[in-house]
């Protein structure tokens, strides 16, 4: 592994450029970048269709395929999940279709994913930086013997082709990107609304890879009794909102914070925060945006009394229309919202919350997204 801040390049005689990088003769025959396509009871999870935009890049800058990877049940919602990443943009498809796969099981999935790399060799592999995504990758790192780069923020491929894994790194207080030089794949996970997601096209199924997983339930030490899903609707939308309003310390006490929840509603929007208002206990951890919360990337985000340092940046970068609203001119987030506005949001927020329930009707949010 080595690894190189963002924003330098090696020194000669240090750093990566001293790394030798002369792969071992049993990896050399490894090719083409893999998506693994996430889906739990039928239903994919948008970071894979956004890593397969990701991936598309890379595999083209290396002038190799772009292969999906799809594990789960026999049927027609894993053949559908197969059809699906053709839409995104895949090469080929890589299938393990086996009844054991109906629920996702470490031990099972690790074999399953683990057998297809050794046998088919791939240099880049992807997965989300979802629950399931995490806990998957990292155990197929640790049974390959290969590297893994958690929760990047950029993906690329260098002069040499290897892979170039950006993260924030030292309590997101700078941009570190890592390199597997010696080892294959190169892994990395990211999170979902990192990556934008890619144009769908409908197109021809083309090449399909049938892959046994060779296990029978007695092999799997981990049983699934029962399956209850999570009924809790008071959980937040942050990640896919179109339109997102948030707080942090500039707004002074927990009170104010509830002229965000006012502006949101207003807008038909999504509410949230920064980090210290989670640790603060203003707000619950789901609402938390930046690097150890949601990265969103909406259409439309206004951030009030936030100071914008790395660790929040990285959440929210990816939007269309950032409005940064602060009473300090040299606050961080004006370094990166398209619109800055030096005022007090305790004074502004109100203001705007009156002035967007004039104009708008209760069925106009969508135009606001727009």
């Amino acid at each position: 592994m080595s690894t190189a801040p963002k924003s330098a390049a090696p020194a000669a005689g240090g750093g990566r450029a001293a790394t030798k990088r002369e792969l071992p003769e049993r990896f050399k025959a490894y090719r083409h970048v893999w998506v693994f396509i996430e889906q739990e009871r039928g239903v994919v999870h948008p970071v894979s269709w956004e890593l397969m935009g990701a991936g598309r890049r890379l595999a083209d800058k290396l002038n190799v395929d772009l292969a999906a990877v799809v594990i789960g049940p026999v049927g027609e919602t894993t053949q559908q999940a197969v059809a699906e990443s053709f839409c995104y943009g895949a090469d080929l498809a890589y299938i393990v279709a086996d009844n054991l796969l109906a629920d996702y099981r470490n031990e099972s999935y690790t074999k399953a994913l683990s057998e297809l790399v050794n046998t088919y060799k791939p240099e880049i592999l992807l997965l989300g930086a979802t629950t399931l995504g995490r806990d998957l990758a990292g155990s197929v790192a640790t049974t390959l013997l290969t590297g893994l780069t958690a929760d990047c923020t950029e993906l690329d491929v260098d002069a040499d082709g290897s892979l170039a894994a950006t993260r924030p790194t030292f309590g997101g207080s700078l941009l570190c990107t890592i390199y597997t030089l010696n080892y294959r794949p190169q892994m990395a996970t990211v999170r979902p609304r990192v990556m934008p997601m890619p144009e769908r096209v409908t197109g021809a199924v083309w090449r399909v890879i049938s892959h046994p997983l060779g296990l029978v339930e007695e092999d799997i030490v981990t049983k699934v009794l029962s399956f209850l899903p999570d009924r809790d609707s008071t959980k937040s939308n942050l990640a896919y909102a179109d339109v997102v309003v948030a707080g942090g310390l500039g707004l002074g006490s927990p009170e104010n914070f509830q002229l965000v929840q006012q502006l949101a509603d207003v807008l038909g929007a999504e509410y949230g925060c920064s980090r210290p208002l989670v640790q603060k206990g203003w707000v619950t951890s789901d609402r938390q945006i930046g690097q150890t919360g949601k990265t969103i990337r909406p259409k439309l985000y206004i951030a009030a009394g936030i100071s914008g340092a790395i660790q929040h940046r990285v959440g929210v970068e990816g939007g269309d229309l950032i409005v940064a609203i602060n009473t300090d001119k040299n606050a961080p987030i004006f370094d990166f919202a398209h619109i800055g506005i030096v005022t007090d949001a305790i004074r502004l927020l109100p203001a705007l919350t009156s002035a967007f329930r004039a104009q708008l009707s209760p069925h106009s949010h969508d135009r606001i997204a727009g």
